[in-house]
């Protein structure tokens, strides 16, 4: 469902909120969700971990890596990895990362 929201933001909105910013959050939840089905890891530690990568990802934004490394002619791959750098994408990121350490922190309350 959370794939299915991505996609429809991507194909189908084109604002100044909703695609650039809670897509973002909404891509680490994704990031999150699919790591957590293949692996037994603490959810603290994967939430942080993608946080991490996507915090990673955004800083070498801002050194232009898709060009660098000569990926730009790879249309899907230049836009999953983002070519602009914005401070705004790291707090839709930790937003992400916060809902996602608060609802497992109120599942596992309630187990």
């Amino acid at each position: 469902m959370l794939f299915s929201t991505e996609v429809c933001i991507a194909v189908f909105v084109n604002d100044s909120f909703i695609r650039p910013f809670i897509g973002d959050v909404l891509v680490v939840i994704l990031l999150y969700s699919f790591i957590r089905t293949f692996c037994k890891i603490h959810s603290s530690i994967v939430a942080l971990s993608v946080f991490a990568f996507s915090c990673t990802i955004e800083i070498l934004q801002y050194f232009n890596f898709v060009n660098i490394l000569g990926l730009q002619k790879y249309k899907i791959l230049a836009i999953a990895l983002g070519s602009t750098f914005d401070w705004k994408d790291i707090i839709a990121y930790a937003i992400g990362t916060v809902t996602i350490l608060l609802l497992e922190n109120k599942t596992n309350r309630a187990d």
